[in-house]
């Protein structure tokens, strides 16, 4: 009982740690730059213990269950030998955890209620329900070719920072072309690939991977799947505002 006790304390530091900054600095223009009392102090004091607990909890769930889970597939799938169901499983992954994205729904559904107000699409809710799921397809589909792309990479030894460059030129020279109303909404969907859920489960697949394959470092090959994924959503995206926009 005291090692698990010592086993959940030491997170739930480590999340206290990670969140003081954060109350430091609203406590501070609070009462010193505002002037103004903290409205809510009791609200404001629950929710920040459901915040530590939530993310301890969360930390300790990463540790234990993603970044396993996901060096343990890799491993497998490498030493199964079979490039198509690692490929897929890679894919599959990357669309998976993205199209789910609670964020990815509600960004997804506040561009589609803006874009009916700017008349660029039909007001009707079967028009922008149409719109929001295009741009969650979208985002999803060029996160799960990344992570493929990724895992090939990794397998060929492909450099990262040259398709990091290739991938914003291409970006660079896309915008001109694309609708101005979409062009905010590509670059802010690069940030998807940044959720609690996506971002352990590729990285832990990268460094299994990388692990697992003779002549590859874990942290030279294993790493830079979230950079590599967070520029294919940009170009989806545009693609599909110049598809579907007039």
């Amino acid at each position: 009982m005291k090692q698990q006790f010592q086993s959940f304390f030491k997170p739930l530091l480590g999340a206290f740690r990670d969140l003081a900054p954060i109350i430091l600095v609203i406590v501070v223009f609070q009462l010193f730059v505002l002037h103004q009392p903290i409205p809510n102090l009791p609200t404001m004091l629950a929710g920040f213990f459901c915040v530590l607990f939530g993310l301890a909890l969360f930390i300790q769930g990463l540790e234990l269950a993603l970044f396993p889970i996901g060096e343990k597939l890799a491993y497998s799938f490498a030493k199964k030998g079979s490039l198509f169901w690692l490929l897929l499983f890679a894919f599959l992954l990357g669309f998976g955890t993205t199209i789910a994205e609670p964020a990815l729904i509600a960004i997804a559904g506040k561009a589609a209620d803006i874009a009916a107000q700017a008349s660029l699409i039909a007001s009707s809710e079967a028009a922008k329900a149409s719109y929001a799921n295009g741009l969650r397809l979208s985002v999803a589909l060029s996160v799960g070719l990344a992570i493929l792309l990724g895992v090939l990479r990794i397998l060929r030894g492909w450099s990262l920072p040259l398709m990091i460059l290739s991938g914003y030129v291409m970006i660079q020279l896309l915008t001109p072309f694309a609708p101005k109303e979409i062009i905010g909404i590509a670059y802010d969907s690069g940030g998807v690939t940044t959720s609690t859920i996506t971002v352990p489960l590729v990285t832990a697949l990268g460094i299994g991977l990388a692990s697992s394959i003779a002549g590859r470092n874990p942290i030279l090959d294993g790493f830079g799947l979230i950079a590599f994924a967070s520029l294919l959503p940009m170009l989806f995206v545009m693609l599909y505002g110049m598809l579907v926009l007039p």
